[in-house]
């Protein structure tokens, strides 16, 4: 492997699009990251579970907000807005919902979800 190793998220390895969502995804080694743009009136209950099949996401998300605002409501009755500077985790078992007008953008760095989410 390489000393270092770049890659343009503009540029991304694979892309995906369901409704309302786009997500780019790199491969740095074993890495993955993943950049997630979710437009005004994204929901995952609407857009992804379709797609994933699964009455809650069950993805574990570890990531960084660039711009915009969530809300995630856990199966644990546990709520937060994520917005533009956090950083957050959260565990499998949540719905999500953007909030406002402006899309929500956020870099995600759990392998594993990076690769797989979203994909049919």
């Amino acid at each position: 492997m390489a000393s270092i190793e770049t890659k343009n998220m503009d540029h991304p390895d694979e892309s995906r699009t369901p409704a309302k969502t786009s997500v780019g995804v790199v491969h740095l080694g074993d890495a993955t990251v993943g950049r997630f743009t979710l437009q005004p009136g994204w929901r995952w209950s609407d857009c992804i579970k379709p797609v994933a099949g699964t009455d809650t996401c069950q993805a574990a998300h570890l990531g960084y907000v660039v711009s915009g605002t969530i809300h995630i409501a856990a199966t644990d009755g546990a709520e937060a807005d994520l917005s533009a500077g956090d950083a957050y985790r959260l565990e499998p078992g949540h719905d999500a919902w953007v909030v406002g007008d402006e899309p929500f953008v956020a870099l995600e760095f759990e392998s594993k979800t990076a690769e797989t989410y979203a994909k049919g």
